[in-house]
């Protein structure tokens, strides 16, 4: 994950040629390359960057860096004419492959001794369910559950819940950093893990010996859905569209409807906007449409069903359109802090956001860009 991160120049760790205040791209236009070429540049920077350096020689696996790109970088290839992934993305499985073998010899990411009670066990819930995400994601391209997912999962079944509270559920990092590090993220693993097992090739969801994992994880989800954020609820409905069963059909019309009532005038979304009933307390607000809301939200609304075609989904998709930088990026801000551009944390967000805003436009038939 990624606090206790030292500040460093940016501008510099990149290769950027200027930081200065962005500029959007015209309207019914975005420029896949560059989308493409910010994200290589951040991926290669964080897998050599100190901080986020592992034993045996690995690497962390971000909610806001690893995760997103590894989740979007394969929707850009279209724009290079590339069969295969690049570079950077094989460097990133290989490196979640390589902890899921070491499994019981790696390290957690962050233990009790250097960060404080439960450390271990939150990390090693959320490592086990982000990589199993990564691993299924990445066999579901060839339609092939490798030996290493198969590995994965098995490692995500064993330090699931099986009692208590929390049954169904994974221990899971907690630095008090929203959206992804704070006690009702909880509840976003759990439904990650639920969309792992729906991605999974090969009719993975449907073996016997998993039954009895999925009826603790569903149990969960319903259990603890009333307590939980827009942003939480929004990953769920996006999980349900991978795994049958987690949302009913007034379900999925209730969260679409807070969804589309959350909505900007301007098209948009914001991060505030979504997590309102987080468990966090003292968040900064910031109303304005950002790209990590409005890609999320777009992307679930096109995948449950919500097609280009509805007036919402095409103002959103205009939002992302209009507002790629000029760098390639999209922008979103930390509700933690206010950051410094200099620092490496300030553009975790933009990370996050620059990923989601190529998913929700990827996905959209209209909006894809194809090789020039």
């Amino acid at each position: 994950m990624w606090h206790n991160c030292s500040v460093v120049i940016l501008c510099v760790a990149l290769g950027i040629a200027g930081c200065s205040r962005t500029k959007t791209t015209p309207a019914n236009s975005w420029d896949p390359k560059a989308a493409a070429a910010y994200l290589d540049r951040r991926m290669e920077w964080w897998m050599g960057w100190k901080g986020s350096s592992r034993d045996h020689g690995t690497f962390c696996v971000s909610c806001h860096t690893a995760v997103p790109y590894a989740l979007a970088r394969p929707s850009l290839r279209t724009a290079f004419a590339a069969e295969g992934p690049a570079t950077d993305e094989r460097k990133l499985i290989d490196d979640v492959r390589e902890r899921v073998r070491l499994w019981n010899q790696t390290q957690p990411f962050y233990t009790d001794e250097k960060f404080g009670p439960n450390k271990s066990a939150q990390s090693r819930g959320t490592e086990a369910v982000l990589s199993a995400l990564l691993m299924a994601c990445d066999d579901a391209r060839s339609g092939k559950l490798s030996s290493d997912t198969r590995a994965a999962l098995a490692n995500m079944w064993g330090v699931q819940h099986a009692g208590g509270d929390d049954a169904g559920a994974w221990s899971w990092l907690d630095f008090n950093l929203a959206p992804w590090e704070v006690p009702d993220a909880q509840y976003y693993g759990a439904a990650l893990a639920a969309m792992a097992v729906g991605v999974a090739p090969e009719r993975y969801q449907t073996l016997p010996e998993i039954q009895g994992n999925l009826s603790l994880l569903r149990g969960y989800l319903e259990r603890n859905y009333a307590t939980q954020s827009l942003h939480n609820r929004v990953v769920l409905l996006w999980a349900s569209a991978k795994l049958r069963g987690l949302a009913t059909a007034d379900r999925h019309s209730a969260i679409v409807k807070e969804i589309l009532r959350a909505q900007n005038a301007d098209g948009g979304w914001s991060l505030s906007g979504l997590v309102a009933q987080s468990s966090k307390t003292g968040l900064l607000r910031d109303p304005q449409s950002d790209g990590y809301a409005t890609g999320l939200v777009i992307l679930v609304l096109e995948q449950t069903g919500r097609s280009g075609e509805h007036a919402e989904v095409q103002r959103g998709l205009s939002w992302l359109e209009r507002n790629q930088s000029a760098a390639g990026f999209w922008v979103a801000t930390s509700l933690n802090k206010r950051r410094e551009l200099s620092s490496p944390v300030a553009w975790f967000m933009r990370d996050a956001a620059t990923a989601y805003a190529v998913l929700a436009l990827s996905e959209s038939p209209d909006r894809r860009k194809r090789p020039q």
